[in-house]
């Protein structure tokens, strides 16, 4: 999972691109990037960290014009090398930067097709690299000195046809504009808005509306699934639908944990979609436990936050924060490696003995993945003096990998993975354990826009929307995200430098 925006504007675009990655900060820790365009020269300036961290006043003063394209990374198979920072850049056709969310499916298709029919060269193992190649490839079979708008929608769907899975991209083309489109399934989020100016209309692309909002530009829609956005240097807006089959399915887990609260996606209010989970949640509780004896229900933080008290309102119990959280900490899940992530979770959180001591707590979390983080705070609630300790998420059991750009790891990592919920429960070390139905999250989320018939549900129930995903695929991937993997390709990684600005 990733975070991108794109702005074309007519003042410098370096601050708004950088506030815009601090606001996206929560879909990806691991890496950052910007790149800006004055004229026809590019300005790229990206490295390993949070965006604070990467981008020093200094460095910010080099990335100089009115374009450009910025990039948070979470990366969805483990590595943590600067060389996957994003964007990345080729040179050839007419200088092409290029950011992107999701994940391939066909990327080792793609990479001979790229090496040995397009003769271009891939220089890591990211899948957005090959995907920037295939762009570059497509436009350069033109021959033109310069594009039309029309040419880069062609190929925009002649990428449509060549590569399959999930993406949300903005690609910048030095000296002419910058361009945003979105896989035909819609699976990861991107959005567009316009500002009003004293100079004219800026235009902003990015992958949740909250980036937008704190930069006072008013949202204007999603892209469409399969559909481009082009916005020229001069500020015209393009937009057309560049693919014939179309089948909307959102990522729903977006909905459950990525985004934040006060985005806006696919015209679905994740704030009331979090509130909807918790009130179906009580409802199950209510249903199969009448007699529940719980004392109090607190969130586990800080996504599971309007779930939880939508809980407690419900049940008629007291809802209380338990937890305190440590705000210099990154997000557990989206740490690559367990053992960073088990590290993490007593520097995160710290426990209220006070609200625990001899009461029935209900803990509320978003989801349960690994399981790791879960049974520790389970511990933690214990030893601050909880009497009984019940847990409940917000999602139901999350048996298979992810596909489509989250890191979910491999399935034997997963603790519901061919266990039963007891079982779960058991692994836990919870007294009771509550998950959220399938059908209860999918009529929670898609209240919000009924024209939205299905969601990517793959991590819970198996099914691929892609339709290319077999056991074959699928062992690939646990043999590239298992954490054992990950720390030996960590261990032994490289770097290559690709700083302008220094």
């Amino acid at each position: 999972m990733c975070g991108i925006a794109a702005i074309v504007s007519n003042q410098s675009v370096n601050q708004d691109l950088y506030d815009a990655l601090t606001v996206l900060q929560h879909r990806g820790q691991d890496a950052a990037g910007i790149v800006t365009c004055d004229g026809s020269r590019l300005h790229l300036r990206k490295d390993n960290g949070l965006a604070r961290d990467v981008f020093s006043s200094k460095q910010m003063m080099k990335l100089k014009g009115n374009m450009g394209i910025a990039h948070v990374r979470y990366p969805t198979a483990g590595c943590t090398s600067s060389a996957e920072a994003q964007p990345f850049y080729v040179n050839s056709p007419f200088g092409l930067t290029l950011a992107h969310n999701g994940n391939l499916t066909n990327t080792e298709e793609l990479k001979y097709q790229v090496f040995m029919d397009d003769q271009r060269h891939i220089n890591t193992d990211s899948d957005s690299e090959v995907l920037l190649n295939v762009f570059a490839h497509e436009l350069a079979q033109f021959g033109k000195l310069k594009l039309t708008v029309d040419d880069v929608f062609q190929a925009v769907s002649a990428v449509h046809k060549r590569i399959r899975g999930a993406y949300a991209v903005v690609v910048m083309i030095a000296g002419f504009g910058v361009l945003g489109f979105r896989d035909p399934h819609g699976i990861r989020p991107i959005v567009f808005g316009k500002r009003k100016t004293e100079d004219g209309v800026d235009y902003m692309i990015a992958s949740e509306s909250v980036a937008l909002d704190v930069l006072d530009f008013q949202l204007i829609r999603d892209i469409e699934p399969g559909e481009a956005v082009f916005i020229e240097a001069d500020g015209q807006l393009h937009t057309q639908q560049c693919t014939e089959v179309v089948d909307h399915c959102p990522c729903i887990f977006e909905y459950v944990y990525f985004a934040r609260p006060d985005s806006i996606i696919d015209n679905i209010s994740v704030y009331k979609a979090r509130m909807r989970m918790g009130r179906k949640l009580a409802e199950k509780i209510q249903r199969e436990w009448p007699d529940h004896d719980i004392d109090v229900v607190i969130p586990i933080p800080d996504t599971s936050r309007t779930a939880a008290s939508q809980i407690a309102h419900d049940l008629g119990v007291k809802f209380r924060e338990g937890f305190m959280k440590n705000r210099y900490i990154g997000r557990t899940f989206i740490m690559p490696g367990q053992k960073m992530r088990k590290k993490s979770v007593k520097q995160k959180l710290n426990a209220i003995s006070l609200e625990f001591d001899g009461k029935n707590v209900l803990l509320v979390d978003d989801s349960i993945v690994r399981g790791t983080t879960s049974e520790q705070i389970i511990q933690m609630a214990r030893d601050a003096g909880a009497k009984k300790v019940y847990f409940a998420s917000a999602a139901p059991p999350v048996r298979y990998p992810n596909v489509y750009g989250i890191d979910m790891p491999a399935a034997h990592e997963l603790i519901a993975h061919d266990r039963t919920e007891d079982e779960i429960c058991q692994a836990l070390g919870a007294d009771k354990l509550i998950y959220q139905s399938l059908d209860d999250l999918i009529e929670a989320v898609g209240r919000g826009n009924p024209d939205i018939k299905h969601f990517d549900t793959s991590c819970f129930s198996h099914d691929y929307i892609t339709g290319d995903i077999d056991d074959a695929y699928l062992a690939r991937i646990e043999a590239l995200r298992n954490d054992n993997a990950q720390e030996q390709r960590n261990g032994s990684g490289f770097i290559i430098e690709m700083q302008v600005a220094k």
